[in-house]
């Protein structure tokens, strides 16, 4: 049986073009091949086995979870620290005397996470200041406290600004 010499130009063509496909995956698959080498060299220390490798990340994973127990630990004891810092501040400035005026008086809530801490005061007239500190525990105060005292408490509980100064005069309420 004798092929034509078109039949035989078809079949080189469709040979080399089979020939240049295999070629195109050969090269792909080479590439493929490299990465998958690189990922391999770079989990496996030289000289290492598969198991080994496994066991090492098994070691390596029960550290890190050792660690981030610490990490915990140590977060919740710096949380625990920080609420008994003082964190909430709450100040209102007034004018206590009807002939003083720039709201140059002034009560002023520090207090921590729990709501603990004290209230200063500073009540200032013509020719002297007078000055007082006052306890809190839990939002309350064993002595009483004036108005803008409960003002600066509120505003230092809430973490909300109180109103404007209180006109001359006037205490604020």
């Amino acid at each position: 049986m004798t092929l034509s010499d078109g039949t035989l130009s078809i079949l080189v063509v469709v040979a080399l073009i089979l020939i240049l496909l295999l070629i195109a995956i050969v090269v792909l698959l080479s590439a493929r091949l490299q990465r998958l080498h690189r990922a391999h060299d770079a989990a496996l220390r030289p000289g290492e086995s598969v198991l080994e490798a496994v066991a090492r990340q098994q070691r390596d994973l029960g550290a890190l979870r050792q660690d981030v127990v610490v990490v915990h630990d140590n977060t919740e004891h710096l949380r625990e620290l920080l609420r008994g810092t003082l964190s909430r501040v709450g100040v209102v400035r007034y004018d206590a005397f009807a002939d003083m005026g720039g709201a140059l008086s002034f009560s002023a809530a520090l207090l921590d996470e729990h709501l603990d801490g004290v209230v200063i005061s500073a009540i200032n007239g013509r020719t002297e200041t007078r000055t007082y500190a006052k306890p809190i525990r839990a939002g309350d105060s064993e002595y009483n406290l004036s108005p803008e005292e409960l003002a600066a408490l509120e505003a230092a509980a809430t973490g909300k600004p109180p109103g404007a100064p209180s006109k001359p005069g006037k205490r604020r309420r």
